[in-house]
């Protein structure tokens, strides 16, 4: 079974739900709370990936696995943080407007960040990036998505209310479903690398969560705004990275979303740990 099938729906429909959320109003988030706006814009977009860069040096990745993980790093957000900040009692109309706004400036940053990364990196080994393909398929499956899932808010409401219900339940467990057939199709390559690749993603999430939440303090974030920007910082858009290393039209590279897969399952240890001990903490 190739994944990319799986993935690629998984994607539009996690972006199109994304879009079902949102209204034109939520942008003025960026008015309102300019400090936590800021603090996790740059945490998302510039922080992480620095730290990525970093970490892939210092463990000393091989070229595939680099370009991984750097892929993980520049896709920031998803739907599944506006759950995970409400689990958390963070500022969920905060997070959906950051997973929004990251979602749109990467359609710019990740093009040319990748690029550069392909091309230092890459090369060596024959790995290339079609930027005009990747630029196509994020308009396609992450913007055209959200943009029809606001209009459908706008217009009906009642129905995006609906359709939400149904979507927020099911998008999440397809992403897991997801993880599951990646690892089983590639279990041999992941075992082999978990070690070394496992401590490395386990590393990018921890650093990028610690520095929010240090960040914040600095800044004076408020308790649900802060619990909000560790998770939007802590928290990549897995199924975006994997779509994009595994498409025929893009990477076409399978063993480029492993670091992606071990995110996926890392984070979620991490950010449920994270939930359990600030719910541990307000009772």
């Amino acid at each position: 079974m190739n994944t990319i099938w799986i993935v690629l729906p998984i994607l539009t429909v996690l972006m199109f739900d994304l879009g079902l959320t949102l209204k034109l109003k939520d942008f003025y988030m960026v008015i309102m709370r300019p400090k936590a706006f800021i603090v996790a814009l740059t945490g998302q977009i510039v922080l992480l990936p620095l730290i990525a860069l970093g970490l892939g040096h210092l463990f000393h990745l091989p070229p595939v696995f680099f370009i991984g993980l750097m892929l993980i790093a520049c896709s920031p957000g998803g739907s599944s943080s506006n759950i995970f900040s409400k689990l958390a009692g963070g500022d969920v109309a905060l997070s959906v407007t950051l997973t929004a706004m990251s979602s749109l400036i990467t359609l710019i940053t990740l093009p040319v960040l990748m690029e550069w990364v392909t091309v230092s990196t890459g090369s060596e080994v024959g790995i290339t990036l079609p930027v005009g393909n990747l630029l196509k398929q994020n308009l396609l499956l992450m913007l055209l998505p959200v943009l029809i899932g606001i209009a459908i808010n706008r217009f009906w409401p009642k129905a995006a209310a609906s359709i939400d219900k149904v979507l927020s339940k099911i998008a999440f467990p397809a992403l897991m479903l997801l993880v599951a057939v990646f690892f089983a199709q590639h279990y041999r390559t992941i075992f082999a690398n978990i070690g070394r690749l496992g401590a490395c993603v386990t590393a990018l999430i921890l650093l990028a969560a610690g520095c929010a939440a240090a960040a914040s303090r600095i800044f004076r974030i408020s308790g649900r705004e802060r619990r909000t920007v560790v998770i939007e910082v802590g928290m990549q858009n897995a199924a975006q990275a994997i779509a994009l290393a595994t498409s025929p039209f893009v990477f076409n590279n399978q063993e480029m979303a492993i670091p992606a897969i071990l995110y996926s399952l890392m984070m979620n240890v991490v950010l449920l740990t994270y939930v359990a001990i600030v719910k541990k903490r307000t009772l």
